[in-house]
Formats: C-alpha cells, structure tokens, sequence
C-alpha cells in the first residue's frame, strides 16, 4: 500500500464520518421540526457524501477504500449520535410515578420546576403522576433530584415537540376579557 492509497484511506473515512455525523444530527433536527437547520447540514452532507462515494466508486480496484467508507460510516454513527446527545435539543416530558406526590411536587416546584399533579390508582393502590416539561439538558438533573426525594419513584421519559402555546387548550387574554364583559367570545 502506498502513502497516496493509505492517505486517501485517511480521507474517505474522515468524509464518512463527517457525513454521517451530519446525516445523525440532521434525523433528530428533522423529528423536532427544525427545519431550516435540518435542510443546511443536509446540504453539507450530501456534499461531503458525493466527494466520498465518488472517490470510492472510480476507484473500486482498491478495496482498501471501500473497508475506509465502511468504518467511517460505523464511526461516523457512534459519533453522530454522541454529538446529538450532548446538544440535547428539544424538550422532555417526564412523568413520575411516586407514592410521595405531594412532597415531590412542593420540593420540585421550589427547585423551579413547572409541574402538573394527578392523582392515580395503581395495583398498588393511591399515587401521585407528576408531569414535568424540561428541556433535555436539565433531564438527568431533574431525576437525580427525584431519585433523593423518592428512590421509589417510576419514570418514563418522552420526547416532545411544543406546540403553539395553548393553542386549543385554553381561552386567549382578550377572550377571557370578553367572557368577564358577558359577551359571548368572537
């Protein structure tokens, strides 16, 4: 193997990586509905795609080069999705499950969480369901907090995708004034 082959080697996988850590990060802005940012690294992506695949193909008598593509394409993944995660875009909604509701709920509001608080019948009879919206940088913080209040708790932890604020959930500021002045709401 010459420097020439073992250099372009270097390359096709760096591209792979490149692209597919791109492709990772563009999937997850795609499922959060960001659009504009999901559509320039697909831009970037193919660029780097073509470059890569272009340079494989007319040269399919070194198959060293196509093992490059494979294993920047394995890499790029891990790295992708290493990348996403420590961005943490978006929001979580998680729900916990506790017997101690009403003592999570205060110690979570003081701590500056937004919650809303059920009550349920498990199997097990009467709990609590907390509902809490937090960004997902701040998940891992909100569960160590309620793994000390209640080591007990049950958790699931959804992605969310907001939508317009209240919208179809509750009535506006001037439909709230109208309803007050006995008119009905246009």
């Amino acid at each position: 193997m010459t420097i020439t082959v073992l250099f372009t080697c270097v390359l096709i996988f760096l591209a792979r990586v490149t692209d597919i850590t791109l492709d990772t990060i563009r999937t997850a802005a795609i499922m959060q509905g960001r659009r504009y940012f999901a559509a320039i690294l697909g831009f970037f992506e193919a660029l780097v795609y073509i470059c890569a695949v272009a340079k494989v193909l007319l040269n399919l008598d070194h198959r060293v080069y196509v093992i490059a593509y494979a294993l920047g394409f394995g890499a790029g993944t891990y790295l992708g999705i290493v990348i996403e995660q420590r961005l943490a875009f978006g929001s979580q909604l998680v729900s916990l499950f506790t017997r101690a509701g009403t003592n999570i709920a205060t110690a979570l509001r003081e701590a500056g969480y937004r919650l809303t608080e059920l009550r349920g019948h498990g199997r097990d009879g009467e709990l609590s369901i907390l509902y809490i919206e937090v960004p997902r940088r701040q998940t891992r913080q909100l569960l160590r907090k309620a793994r000390e209040l209640d080591a007990a708790a049950f958790c699931i932890i959804n992605d969310v995708r907001p939508v317009a604020a209240g919208a179809g959930i509750a009535p506006s500021v001037q439909e709230i004034a109208t309803l007050e002045r006995g008119k009905p709401a246009p």
